[in-house]
């Protein structure tokens, strides 16, 4: 700590340290007692007793930093100047709020001020926090984002997967853990094995504080030195304020865990008291100051109180508003140049993210060994040494954490490209694409967008064992707020990634592993394709055969045999399993009166009985028979090629579903 870290206790500067834990604290009173009339519903959790930390670091914030919070976050919405009028009818609900009634209590987004949202998934913000900082200083910005949670986050593994990404990439970020010693209802003592939380992040070489989070004088000295030193420095600082809140966990706690005198003696030490007491003592306040603090406070309380009460709902008929962003327009194609070179699928997903590096400098791939390795499936080999590590990023193996970090680059204005290695891994990563990605743009009311791509390898039939080999796809299909695409062709291949990273919503790629070594012609001209629509690569009037992904060629073979036998199939490539193109498949299935749906996902609760339903419910009175379904077995996917090769879909099953439908 230097000189220029100690505040000056002017009497201006200890009235706005007074003014903001006030203004916090009664606001947060507020809060409680509508909660108790029914006005604010859900989750309600308060911040009273911590009130020292928003109020001491924030204020020493540049306008252009950036802040990621917790649920509990209305301190920090507060502080650093979202409107109260705003905040609060975002509690109730209402469209007037800042983030248009969309997010509630544990959603407050504000894009005026750089304030990123509270997160409702423990742990959960802070790998976003990791891309918004890695997005500022790959563009050279000297940005900090500071990123609140509390001390139940640390035995999350996406804090230390963030821990070891900032460290590793000298991620402009400001920690503040908020330990206010319970996990909900649990003390660190008995969840954790090291309750000195600094620690940890000292472990991962992290310049890291412990500060007396209910002194706002310490934490504002705390936050001055370590916002300067990241500054200077561009590395992290992790700032631990030890504090308590007086307040339940949420509205629903009783606080069966502690006792009342337990609150009351800390209560004694809270941050308000203790510095009020401070200034009365030493002159710098007086008596009429504290009472005219009070009183403008209230005032402005029954204002944004008025505010909310008087606020709109928004229409049901807004209902889906802000969960994709608007349509865009198709992208223009290029002319063909009509000379084609002879490719691999791979070759051809090469192509797409050299040509988008190319042409966009928001543009870098990162995941698990798409650098000096080249790609699991070889698909970025040679991209390190044409572009640099910046822009073709090795990660550690932290799909959560990587993945969240790509959301959260994003979210700050870049274009990444995040390669998972294997669909089974997604999983690790389901939380930040399921609460984060999708739901953003949402829970922001439209102020926030997360244009993110992330590709990954699906599909059986290498002999790879249950955990590298199932087509999950279909799950992520199911998730609103995202577009979920796997390209069968060799222009897909290419042309979808382009126009993926000109959506500004997130776009999922499955790229089945049987079709990388798959050759053919593609012209050297191709560019963007549309993905929107699904593509009829086969007509006929007998039976729609519809599919995707790496069956599509399997089944195109099964339309040839049906062909011998006096049976013309029509296929439908989906190549968009969300949202799924039900205009061209109703015209077809309308036209031929039957339908078989091949999918190497499992039959129960898989995309082909979503495409089955939507079926039967627009077209049945055109049909001549049920709908059929080729499947994957409903078994883990087995290692010997005979046992795999029986558990996914094959030509001689999707001619007998055919022909079943025919009566045959």
């Amino acid at each position: 700590m230097t000189v220029m870290d100690k505040p000056r206790l002017t009497r201006d500067h200890v009235l706005s340290l007074l003014t903001g834990m006030i203004r916090i604290r009664k606001f947060e009173d507020k809060c409680a007692e509508l909660y108790q009339q029914e006005k604010i519903r859900g989750f309600l959790h308060l911040y009273d007793g911590e009130e020292a930390i928003a109020a001491g670091v924030i204020p020493v914030l540049g306008p252009d930093d950036k802040i990621v919070a917790t649920y509990r976050e209305h301190g920090q919405a507060l502080a650093r100047g979202v409107p109260m009028t705003e905040v609060m009818a975002e509690m109730y609900g209402k469209a007037e709020g800042s983030s248009g009634g969309r997010g509630g209590s544990m959603h407050i987004f504000d894009a005026a001020t750089n304030f990123y949202g509270g997160n409702a998934i423990v742990g959960g913000g802070l790998p976003l926090a990791a891309g918004i900082a890695l997005a500022d200083r790959l563009r050279g910005d000297n940005h900090v984002t500071a990123c609140f949670f509390g001390d139940g986050a640390a035995a999350e593994g996406e804090f230390h997967e963030t821990m070891n990404l900032a460290a590793l990439w000298n991620l402009p970020v400001l920690f503040v853990c908020e330990n206010n010693g319970y996990a909900m209802g649990t003390a660190i003592e008995r969840y954790d094995s090291d309750t000195d939380i600094h620690d940890k992040a000292k472990a991962y070489g992290i310049e890291s504080r412990q500060v007396d989070g209910m002194d706002v004088v310490a934490v504002e000295v705390a936050a001055r030195s370590a916002i300067r030193h990241i500054r200077e420095s561009g590395k992290p600082v992790f700032l631990e304020c030890k504090t308590y809140r007086f307040r339940p966990h949420s509205m629903f706690d009783a606080q069966l865990y502690r006792s009342k005198e337990e609150i009351e003696s800390w209560r004694k030490r809270g941050p308000i008291h203790r510095f009020q007491d401070w200034l009365l003592e030493n002159a710098l306040l007086h008596a009429e100051d504290i009472t005219r603090i009070e009183e403008m406070v209230d005032a402005e309380i029954a204002l944004a109180v008025d505010f909310a009460e008087n606020g709109t709902w928004e229409p049901v008929e807004d209902l889906a508003k802000h969960t994709m962003a608007e349509p865009r327009p198709d992208p223009l194609p290029v002319a063909p140049s009509g000379k084609t070179e002879e490719v691999t699928y791979r070759e051809a997903v090469k192509q797409g993210i050299r040509d988008a590096l190319k042409r966009d400098k928001r543009v870098f791939l990162m995941g698990e060994d798409v650098g000096a390795y080249g790609g699991c499936y070889a698909v970025s080999k040679g991209l390190l040494e044409e572009f640099g590590e910046d822009r073709i990023r090795d990660t550690p193996l932290s799909e959560s954490g990587f993945t969240g970090a790509g959301i959260g680059a994003a979210a700050n204005g870049l274009r990444p490209i995040v390669e998972v290695m294997t669909v089974n891994f997604s999983l690790l990563a389901l939380d930040q694409i399921l609460n984060t990605a999708a739901t953003v743009r949402h829970m922001s009311g439209g102020q926030f967008g997360v244009p993110v791509v992330i590709r990954m390898a699906t599909g059986a039939g290498k002999q790879l064992a249950a955990q590298h080999s199932h087509s999950l796809e279909g799950w992520f299909a199911h998730i609103p707020g995202l577009k979920v695409l796997a390209p069968a062709t060799l222009e897909d291949a290419r042309g979808m990634l382009w126009t993926a990273l000109e959506d500004p919503d997130p776009v999922l790629i499955f790229e089945n592993v049987m079709l990388y070594n798959r050759t053919g012609p593609l012209d050297v001209n191709a560019g963007p394709v549309d993905i929107s629509k699904a593509a009829i690569r086969r007509q006929g009037n007998d039976v729609t055969l519809i599919t995707y992904g790496g069956s599509l060629h399997k089944v195109l073979e099964a339309a040839d045999e049906l062909a011998a036998d006096g049976i013309e199939a029509e296929l439908i490539d989906l190549r968009v399993l969300r949202p799924l193109d039900d205009a061209t498949i109703m015209a077809s299935v309308g036209r031929t009166r039957r339908a078989v749906v091949v999918d190497e996902g499992w039959k129960s609760g898989s995309l082909s009985a979503e495409i089955a339903a939507r079926i039967h419910e627009q077209v049945f009175w055109h049909m001549d028979a049920p709908v059929g379904r080729v499947c994957s077995a409903e078994v883990p996917i087995p290692y010997p090629s005979h046992l795999e090769q029986a558990a996914i879909p094959q030509v001689a099953q999707i001619v007998a579903a055919a022909k079943a439908t025919l009566g045959r």
